[in-house]
């Protein structure tokens, strides 16, 4: 840890106690953040400046989803299926299912610079097997599978500043990739970015600050650290819970880092000396993050 600057604590902004909370992401647009519980099939939003929060409920389990060039909607991934949401509303339209033939389910996903929605599924069997795939759904709402290796568990995507690099994982495999992103789509270079060093901790979901570090949520290990575009790390935010699972950069200034964490899989035992599991935690970082770009396709007709 060479070069690693202080540990930063997070601490409590919401006590949302989400069986899963993921899928962080701040609305510059609103000054809101926007996040899921997969398990309790819900939407939330929070909004900081008077603590107010809202919730929707989801037909199904959701997992995450993109802020749309259409302020009213957002693009959903669903476990099954991805659709068009409208705030106001309520109203779901289907877009396109996922991986029918398989037993798996929609799990992380970013929008690319370019405004098209990249993301991945998760293996619901047991053990898990790397079944899943990753996928990109255009603006004129094309869907395609991309050519990277299939996930058991996919997370971590995200993209540089410039958009020409792309980040990916399979969680169990403890290690973060990058590649080539053309703005044309088009993949090449797949590397090995980061392995985890660390005997605890797989890595989840990341965003990119606007010097280029990637911030990464590492579920088991109650942390989430930078690292810079060359894979070293740079700092570190300690989180008052052992499984973080998302992060975005949001605030005023896009420098407050909000990490969203999970109940599941902790026994009563360790609920009962973390009460706070399950809730979204806050730091300021001193490194601002980027807008959030948007899903730039609309719903057909």
């Amino acid at each position: 840890m060479s070069g690693v600057s202080g540990n930063t604590e997070a601490t409590l902004a919401v006590d949302a106690r989400n069986a899963l909370g993921e899928g962080a992401t701040w609305c510059a647009r609103t000054g809101r953040l926007y996040w899921v519980d997969i398990e309790g099939a819900r939407l939330w939003r929070y909004d900081p400046s008077d603590g107010s929060r809202e919730g929707w409920p989801m037909p199904e389990r959701l997992a995450t989803f993109a802020l749309c060039d259409d302020p009213r909607l957002l693009l959903l991934g669903l476990a099954s299926r991805l659709a068009f949401f409208d705030l106001d509303s309520g109203r779901i339209d289907p877009l396109v299912e996922i991986e029918p033939d398989l037993n798996t389910r929609v799990n992380d996903g970013r929008c690319d610079r370019q405004g098209r929605f990249v993301f991945g599924t998760k293996d619901e069997g047991s053990p898990l097997s790397a079944v899943g795939g990753f996928y990109r759904l255009n603006r004129d709402l094309s869907l395609e599978r991309l050519p990277l290796p299939a996930p058991a568990i996919s997370n971590s995507i995200a993209f540089s500043p410039d958009g020409a690099t792309m980040y990916y994982c399979d969680s169990p495999r403890r290690e973060i990739r990058a590649c080539d992103y053309g703005a044309d789509g088009r993949i090449a270079n797949d590397r090995r970015f980061v392995a985890l060093a660390e005997a605890d901790g797989v890595p989840d979901g990341s965003t990119v600050d606007a010097d280029g570090g990637l911030w990464n949520a590492q579920w088991g290990g109650a942390r989430v650290v930078r690292y810079d575009a060359s894979g070293r790390e740079t700092e570190r935010v300690t989180v008052p819970t052992p499984q973080p699972s998302c992060v975005t950069l949001g605030g005023a200034r896009l420098t407050t880092l909000y990490v969203t964490s999970a109940r599941e899989e902790m026994s009563p035992a360790a609920l009962a000396g973390n009460p706070h599991a399950g809730g979204i935690f806050a730091a300021e970082v001193g490194r601002r993050g980027l807008p959030e770009p948007v899903f730039a396709g609309a719903p057909r007709g």
